[in-house]
Protein backbone atom coordinates (compact mmCIF):
# COMPACT_ATOMS: atom_id res chain seq x y z
CA UNK A 1 0.00 0.00 0.00
CA UNK A 2 1.05 3.81 -0.66
CA UNK A 3 0.10 6.55 1.56
CA UNK A 4 2.02 9.64 1.12
CA UNK A 5 5.00 10.20 3.34
CA UNK A 6 5.21 11.91 6.72
CA UNK A 7 7.75 13.76 9.67
CA UNK A 8 6.66 10.43 11.83
CA UNK A 9 8.09 8.08 9.27
CA UNK A 10 11.37 8.84 10.43
CA UNK A 11 11.12 5.48 12.79
CA UNK A 12 10.59 3.24 9.61
CA UNK A 13 12.85 4.69 7.59
CA UNK A 14 16.07 4.43 9.84
CA UNK A 15 15.24 0.30 9.44
CA UNK A 16 16.13 1.42 6.24
CA UNK A 17 18.49 3.64 6.07
CA UNK A 18 19.91 2.49 8.99
CA UNK A 19 20.91 -1.14 7.48
CA UNK A 20 24.54 -1.75 6.26
CA UNK A 21 22.88 -3.89 3.66
CA UNK A 22 20.66 -1.62 2.01
CA UNK A 23 23.73 1.32 2.22
CA UNK A 24 25.82 -0.92 0.68
CA UNK A 25 23.77 -0.80 -2.69
CA UNK A 26 24.32 2.98 -2.32
CA UNK A 27 27.94 2.27 -1.71
CA UNK A 28 27.95 4.66 1.75
CA UNK A 29 27.72 3.55 5.32
CA UNK A 30 24.43 2.86 7.30
CA UNK A 31 22.71 6.33 8.28
CA UNK A 32 22.12 7.78 12.23
CA UNK A 33 19.02 8.78 13.18
CA UNK A 34 20.04 12.48 12.08
CA UNK A 35 20.89 12.13 8.55
CA UNK A 36 17.59 10.04 8.17
CA UNK A 37 15.75 13.20 9.86
CA UNK A 38 17.46 15.13 7.48
CA UNK A 39 16.60 13.23 4.07
CA UNK A 40 13.58 12.86 5.17
CA UNK A 41 12.91 16.74 5.84
CA UNK A 42 14.86 17.22 1.96
CA UNK A 43 12.21 14.76 0.57
CA UNK A 44 9.00 16.40 2.63
CA UNK A 45 10.53 19.82 1.23
CA UNK A 46 10.35 18.56 -1.84
CA UNK A 47 7.29 16.96 -1.53
CA UNK A 48 5.77 20.37 -0.68
CA UNK A 49 7.68 22.73 -3.71
CA UNK A 50 6.40 20.21 -6.22
CA UNK A 51 3.20 18.89 -5.56
CA UNK A 52 4.88 15.71 -5.84
CA UNK A 53 7.34 13.08 -4.00
CA UNK A 54 8.03 10.11 -2.52
CA UNK A 55 5.36 7.66 -1.14
CA UNK A 56 5.47 5.19 1.68
CA UNK A 57 5.49 1.75 1.12
CA UNK A 58 3.10 0.24 3.84
CA UNK A 59 2.34 -3.60 4.40
CA UNK A 60 -1.45 -3.93 4.22
CA UNK A 61 -1.88 -6.31 7.14
CA UNK A 62 -0.22 -3.99 9.90
CA UNK A 63 0.77 -0.63 8.03
CA UNK A 64 4.12 -1.34 8.80
CA UNK A 65 6.74 0.96 6.75
CA UNK A 66 8.84 -0.93 4.62
CA UNK A 67 10.21 1.02 1.55
CA UNK A 68 9.64 4.43 -0.13
CA UNK A 69 8.89 4.88 -4.05
CA UNK A 70 8.49 7.53 -5.49
CA UNK A 71 9.39 11.18 -7.98
CA UNK A 72 12.16 13.48 -7.55
CA UNK A 73 12.57 16.68 -9.31
CA UNK A 74 15.85 17.04 -10.55
CA UNK A 75 19.05 18.02 -12.99
CA UNK A 76 20.06 15.25 -14.83
CA UNK A 77 22.43 15.26 -18.11
CA UNK A 78 21.35 18.53 -18.50
CA UNK A 79 17.45 18.46 -18.44
CA UNK A 80 14.76 18.27 -15.37
CA UNK A 81 13.21 15.10 -15.08
CA UNK A 82 11.98 13.19 -12.71
CA UNK A 83 13.95 10.12 -11.44
CA UNK A 84 11.54 7.44 -10.30
CA UNK A 85 13.36 5.82 -7.08
CA UNK A 86 12.32 3.30 -4.77
CA UNK A 87 14.06 1.58 -1.23
CA UNK A 88 13.32 -1.10 0.68
CA UNK A 89 13.88 -2.97 3.80
CA UNK A 90 16.30 -5.52 3.15
CA UNK A 91 13.91 -8.11 4.74
CA UNK A 92 11.61 -7.40 2.31
CA UNK A 93 13.76 -7.57 -1.04
CA UNK A 94 12.49 -10.01 -3.51
CA UNK A 95 8.96 -10.45 -2.90
CA UNK A 96 7.88 -8.31 -5.23
CA UNK A 97 6.87 -4.91 -3.72
CA UNK A 98 9.03 -2.49 -5.35
CA UNK A 99 8.28 -4.06 -8.62
CA UNK A 100 4.49 -3.17 -7.60
CA UNK A 101 5.26 0.23 -6.18
CA UNK A 102 7.69 1.25 -8.46
CA UNK A 103 4.54 0.63 -11.69
CA UNK A 104 1.92 2.32 -9.63
CA UNK A 105 4.44 5.29 -9.16
CA UNK A 106 4.94 5.26 -12.78
CA UNK A 107 1.17 5.14 -13.66
CA UNK A 108 0.70 7.79 -11.56
CA UNK A 109 3.07 9.72 -12.98
CA UNK A 110 2.15 9.54 -16.62
CA UNK A 111 -1.67 9.19 -15.96
CA UNK A 112 -2.09 12.33 -13.37
CA UNK A 113 0.90 14.25 -13.38
CA UNK A 114 1.19 13.66 -17.42
CA UNK A 115 5.26 13.74 -17.06
CA UNK A 116 6.66 13.72 -20.56
CA UNK A 117 9.34 11.06 -19.11
CA UNK A 118 10.78 9.28 -15.86
CA UNK A 119 14.77 7.80 -15.33
CA UNK A 120 15.94 6.42 -13.02
CA UNK A 121 19.60 6.42 -11.60
CA UNK A 122 21.51 3.03 -10.58
CA UNK A 123 24.60 2.63 -9.02
CA UNK A 124 26.68 -0.28 -11.12
CA UNK A 125 26.54 -3.44 -9.16
CA UNK A 126 23.06 -3.60 -7.65
CA UNK A 127 21.37 -5.85 -10.13
CA UNK A 128 18.06 -6.16 -8.14
CA UNK A 129 17.39 -2.35 -8.62
CA UNK A 130 18.28 -2.81 -12.41
CA UNK A 131 15.18 -5.81 -12.45
CA UNK A 132 12.42 -3.44 -10.92
CA UNK A 133 13.72 -0.71 -13.18
CA UNK A 134 13.59 -3.29 -16.47
CA UNK A 135 10.11 -5.14 -14.97
CA UNK A 136 8.66 -1.15 -14.76
CA UNK A 137 9.14 -0.66 -18.70
CA UNK A 138 12.65 1.62 -17.95
CA UNK A 139 15.48 0.70 -20.54
CA UNK A 140 19.12 1.35 -19.94
CA UNK A 141 20.53 3.88 -21.97
CA UNK A 142 24.21 5.17 -20.96
CA UNK A 143 26.32 5.49 -18.11
CA UNK A 144 26.68 8.90 -16.38
CA UNK A 145 28.83 10.67 -13.98
CA UNK A 146 26.95 12.65 -11.01
CA UNK A 147 28.29 13.94 -8.02
CA UNK A 148 31.98 12.14 -8.51
CA UNK A 149 30.08 8.65 -8.95
CA UNK A 150 28.88 6.74 -11.84
CA UNK A 151 25.02 5.60 -12.48
CA UNK A 152 23.42 3.77 -14.83
CA UNK A 153 20.70 5.52 -16.26
CA UNK A 154 17.59 4.26 -16.92
CA UNK A 155 14.20 5.88 -18.94
CA UNK A 156 11.11 5.64 -20.13
CA UNK A 157 8.82 8.21 -22.26
CA UNK A 158 5.20 8.64 -21.60
CA UNK A 159 3.22 7.24 -24.56
CA UNK A 160 -0.04 7.91 -23.25
CA UNK A 161 -0.11 12.05 -23.57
Amino acid sequence: MLRSMVADDLEGLLGIFGDAVVMAAFDESPFNREQVRRWLERNLDHQRKHGYGLFAVCLKDDGRLIGDCGLELMEVAGEQVAELGYDFRSDHWNQGYATEAACAVRDYAFTSLQLPRLVSLIRPGNPASARVAEKTGLEKIEHIQRHGRTYLRYRIENTTR
